[in-house]
């Protein structure tokens, strides 16, 4: 599994769910630095958040789609999954639509807005349509950030493809970024990811390890 992190990066959260992954399902979990070193451990919200609007599509998408060739060259993995939170998210939407060989697609709380950022180059949803791999997207009915509106646009998206599966999951107490564990002190967020963790996980067994 290709792991995209949130606005963290590779923080104390993100390597614990690529602990997770790893240990309870047996994949390789390999995860995308979007800083290029700094993370929620020693930096402040506030510098991330002014990483995050110099982000450009273009570049990231193509350092991501190089991790997914090393994975499956160097490290000879045969069938490879991408999962993302928040920023995240919405490149796994990217990618799904972009790599046909993907063998899943997992958006935690994808940040998809209406109108999009400025740096925002690739229209995710269009990209969600092009997506032929299994897709679990999970949404918190109390997004501060993404509009029911862009739900429902991603939700029908993913409903009209040919042939492949969603699995759309709505909590709508939860907020963005309640799979962190840092939200879990609001019991709806919490509830939310003890529901659809294990689901993802079951997910990532059956279309990699189980194929």
């Amino acid at each position: 599994m290709l792991l995209l992190p949130m606005i963290t990066g590779i923080g104390e959260q993100v390597r614990l769910f690529a602990d997770q992954i790893a240990r309870e399902t047996g994949v390789v979990a390999v995860t995308w630095d979007p800083w290029h070193g700094p993370s929620s451990d020693d930096t402040e919200h506030a510098e991330l958040s002014r990483l995050l609007a110099e982000l450009d599509d273009r570049a990231v998408v193509e350092e991501q789609e190089r991790l997914l060739a090393h994975m499956r060259s160097a490290l000879g993995v045969q069938h490879v999954g991408v999962i993302g939170w928040c920023l995240g998210g919405r490149f796994a939407f990217i990618l799904g639509g972009r790599d046909p060989e993907l063998a899943n697609v997992i958006a935690y709380h994808p940040t998809v807005t209406i109108p999009p950022a400025e740096n925002h180059s690739i229209d995710a949803i269009e990209q969600i349509r092009c997506t032929t791999a299994p897709v679990m997207m999970a949404y918190p009915g109390k997004d501060s950030i993404v509009s029911r509106e862009s739900f429902d646009r991603m939700q029908e998206a993913l409903l009209h493809r040919d042939g492949a599966p969603s699995m759309v999951h709505v909590y709508p107490d939860a907020k963005h970024g309640f799979s962190d564990a840092r939200r879990h002190g609001e019991a709806p967020n919490a509830e939310a990811f003890n529901l659809s963790w294990p689901q993802a996980l079951a997910l990532i067994r059956a279309t990699t390890v189980a194929v």
